[in-house]
């Protein structure tokens, strides 16, 4: 049978256990250990064959089905298994408790595992585990993870306290009504009530304590609190005597121009006034209005995300929050040519630590700055000499360092870009620790690396996945 070592090499040594057991593979004969099966790496790493000291491979892969008692099974091997008397190429095929799986094309010579759902017996409070997106546990103002989240009512979107603190200053200070509630940054529904949010404070500990790169500065830190107004919940506007009578209309243009949907529907900038009823996009980014205007040559979408956004519009308007309400800085959407970066993002390489500081540290062997290095990649980028496959954006084929990118985008443009300038570093000019490790099968594909720190740590995961590949 030929199949894959595991990428750690000896599972069976006392590294620990990936986390969120749910299933487990019993062997038939009990000399042998039972084998784990984990949410966070459905890859089955076992002996296959009845022999002292033999070799633990990577064999099969098994996920979860549609209810709690079924789940399903892939071969991963290049030869076949057998699942319930049944020869199994590469199919996937589903499974149940009781099920027998051999891990190899006949039943002499290998192993028998039964499979069993554990998760049902053992669910108590210490296997409760809540799976997020970590782009959903971001405040959509700093784009950052929450920092002392709070829950605005009635959409009930969430952001940093500091964050939101300081967007209900600045509002109030540009409202001309001052009973007027405040739109929520996110949806522009007017904001009712403001909340700290104590169940999510908890999953944003969480989230740090497993990903530490998504720490911020202590400056960083400092300033949110130093913004952060909300104590408790506070009510915001006018919620009391409401009457159920339509208010009658107000003659004065200036209490009309507090409706309208963007700058440019009640002052003309720079030549142009929208007409009544002209389309309007929504930023992305501080969810305010900009009128849609595909024909001129000012970008209003990023191409690599294909969101909105409105800095770069404003800004060759000649629009600044100072004349009605906020608008995003033009520094969030810019030309890849004319961003600037001073340190590497908190998520390059898939936001592996060990990875990132080995970087950093090829840049400053190289004697350039890291800026310079960017442009020196880029320029590769701009005459094709990169294989853009990897590139984890849009319209990979049609940017170029004149494309306008977000803030996000730009993250992960930067991260394929240094993934480019570590893969063609040689050996003998990495730092020595990192040039004596082995490849990862998996390579910056592998989900054990965000969960494992020794094996994060103990392979190198900046190298395109080899497992199954000639």
């Amino acid at each position: 049978m030929d199949s894959g070592e595991c990428s750690n090499s000896n599972p069976s040594s006392s590294s620990p256990p990936a986390a969120g057991v749910w299933a487990r593979l019993v062997p038939a004969d009990s000399a042998y250990p039972e084998v784990a099966v984990a949410e966070d790496d459905a890859v089955v790493c076992s002996l296959v064959a009845p022999t002292a000291g033999g070799e633990e491979l990577a064999w099969c892969e098994i996920r979860r089905g549609g209810d709690a008692s079924s789940a399903t099974i892939r071969n991963l091997s290049s030869d076949a298994i057998i699942v319930d008397g049944r020869v199994i190429q590469q199919e996937v095929v589903d499974i149940k408790p009781g099920s027998e799986i051999v891990p190899g094309p006949e039943k002499e010579g290998h192993l028998a595992y039964t499979f069993d759902i554990t998760a049902a017996k053992d669910h108590n409070e210490n296997n409760v585990k809540i799976v997020l997106d970590i782009e959903n546990a971001k405040c959509s103002i700093c784009l950052n993870l929450w920092h002392d989240v709070v829950t605005v009512a009635p959409c009930f979107h969430n952001f940093c306290n500091g964050c939101f603190s300081e967007w209900l200053r600045r509002s109030s200070s540009n409202s001309r009504d001052k009973s007027q509630s405040a739109a929520c940054p996110q949806c522009r529904t007017a904001v009712q009530s403001v909340g700290r949010n104590h169940f999510l404070h908890n999953i944003e500990e969480a989230i740090l304590k497993a990903f530490s790169s998504l720490q911020r500065s202590d400056e960083e830190i400092a300033l949110l609190e130093s913004y952060a107004s909300v104590k408790s919940n506070i009510v915001l506007g006018k919620q009391k005597n409401q009457s159920r009578k339509r208010p009658l209309p107000q003659p004065s243009d200036e209490s009309n121009d507090a409706e309208l949907p963007c700058p440019q529907c009640g002052i003309e900038f720079s030549g142009f006034r929208c007409s009544p009823g002209a389309a309007h996009l929504q930023c992305n980014g501080c969810g305010g209005m900009m009128p849609a205007r595909p024909s001129t040559s000012i970008q209003q979408k990023c191409l690599g995300c294909d969101g909105t956004f409105c800095g770069a519009y404003w800004y060759s308007q000649g629009v600044s929050s100072r004349h009605r309400g906020l608008i995003c800085n033009p520094e969030t959407f810019r030309m890849i040519s004319q961003h600037h970066i001073s340190r590497l993002p908190d998520t390059l390489h898939g936001g592996n630590p060990f990875e990132k500081d080995i970087t950093e540290r090829c840049i400053q062997q190289s004697g350039k700055t890291l800026q310079a290095v960017i442009l020196e990649w880029i320029a590769k980028f701009d005459n094709k000499e990169l294989d853009r496959s990897s590139l984890q954006l849009n319209n990979v084929d049609a940017i170029t360092s004149r494309t306008h990118l977000c803030n996000h985008c730009y993250n992960k443009f930067i991260d394929f870009l240094l993934y480019w300038f570590r893969v063609s570093t040689p050996r003998n000019l990495l730092p020595p620790d990192a040039a004596s490790r082995d490849s990862c099968w998996y390579g910056f594909m592998c989900r054990t690396q965000h969960h494992r720190p020794d094996h994060a740590k103990k392979l190198n995961h900046v190298c395109r996945p080899t497992r199954n590949n000639p």
